[in-house]
């Protein structure tokens, strides 16, 4: 008698279990048994903000218990705002400086979350197994996305995966038809046009680091240039993810179009901040990438520069499915004709509309002007 009542206790754990668990496979292809409703969620960068908060309606951190701080310090003005409506995301805690590297495991299990988030980085030594074996260890399901490599490939894939773990799969798929919907005017459109390919410049961090070029070629904005028909001057040169170009292989291939990328606020006070995103005025943003320009004699020789086929864009869109509306600028910036119908300000402010529970504001992109 006595056994048959552990048996049927232990029959009747396990089915609470299997109900409140299912299997999800993750970006890396790891099957992955995770709690079917997350209610204590680490993510490895705050970032992650940008995707959440596409899924979550309300408060987007409103399950996060940990996070670094790379938000708040890459992107400032989203913090601001973000913090400003949802007050409690300012007191959820800081794991780490800027990223789920520098965790500590002691720390991070004293938060007692029931599923760990993850990004994939282009530079992967490993630093991550001793940690998501110890989490696995402590019971802790740990899944991977990719919001920052294959964007191409895995943006899809990644948001459809935080839908189901999360539970929100119809808010998934309306954003993803949203986002195929946007891509494939620029694919299928690319597809019918014969004449030549621009060579592009893409410049990462313009006036954040002294050398002169780091840049993005197979994967991150590197593919997202070449599936808007950009010919990336990189590709030859640069043979990963990210890489350097010198000045030499620059002024060599003298492109058509110039690109630099930054993510600095208005409060930004240095002469070498680069303003673009939330709550930056299209008059700073246009500012500070002429005053940038005027200080990089080589950059400014480019003929892209000399014939203003040069902008500045939003460094963030880098790790965001937002990226989805630098496609259609990088499109547009490209092949004017052809894409004269394409408005992507337009399309971001129907994203943030449809998906996202703050107004639009802010600069994303900047044209070099003529002053």
């Amino acid at each position: 008698m006595r056994n048959s009542l552990i048996l049927l206790l232990l029959s009747l754990c396990f089915g609470v279990f299997s109900a409140q668990a299912k299997t999800v496979t993750d970006i890396t292809g790891r099957q992955v048994v995770v709690p079917d409703n997350p209610q204590r969620i680490v993510v490895g960068e705050s970032r992650m903000l940008y995707t959440l908060a596409l899924l979550e309606p309300g408060n987007p951190a409103q399950r996060i218990v940990g996070w670094p701080a790379d938000l708040a310090r890459f992107d400032a003005q989203s913090w601001q705002l973000y913090t400003q409506k949802f007050p409690q995301i300012a007191a959820i805690p800081i794991i780490s400086g800027n990223n789920f590297r520098q965790v500590n495991i002691e720390s991070l299990l004293q938060l007692k979350p029931d599923l760990v988030i993850l990004a994939r980085y282009a530079r992967e030594d490993g630093d991550n197994d001793l940690l998501v074996s110890a989490l696995n260890k402590a019971g802790v399901a740990v899944i991977y996305v990719d919001l920052r490599i294959d964007l191409l490939n895995n943006t899809v894939p990644s948001v459809r995966l935080l839908g189901e773990v999360l539970n929100r799969q119809q808010r998934a798929e309306q954003f993803i038809a949203f986002y195929q919907q946007h891509m494939a005017v620029i694919q299928q459109r690319l597809a019918g046009y014969q004449g030549p390919k621009p060579k592009v410049m893409l410049h990462l961090h313009l006036g954040r680091r002294d050398t002169c070029c780091t840049t993005a070629a197979h994967g991150n904005l590197g593919d997202l240039l070449s599936f808007a028909g950009g010919d990336n001057i990189a590709n030859a040169s640069v043979k990963g993810v990210y890489g350097e170009l010198n000045p030499e292989t620059i002024l060599s291939a003298n492109p058509d179009v110039y690109l630099a990328t930054g993510m600095a606020g208005p409060q930004g006070k240095r002469l070498s901040d680069l303003r673009l995103g939330p709550q930056v005025s299209q008059q700073d943003a246009a500012d500070s990438f002429r005053r940038l320009i005027a200080t990089q004699p080589m950059l400014a020789s480019l003929q892209a520069v000399k014939h203003h086929r040069a902008w500045s864009v939003w460094h963030n869109f880098y790790l965001s499915p937002y990226h989805v509306v630098l496609v259609e600028m990088f499109a547009k910036a490209f092949y004017p004709d052809l894409f004269a119908d394409i408005n992507p300000q337009q399309t971001f402010q129907q994203l943030y509309q449809q998906f996202l529970p703050l107004p639009f504001s802010g600069t994303y992109w900047s044209q070099l002007d003529n002053e």
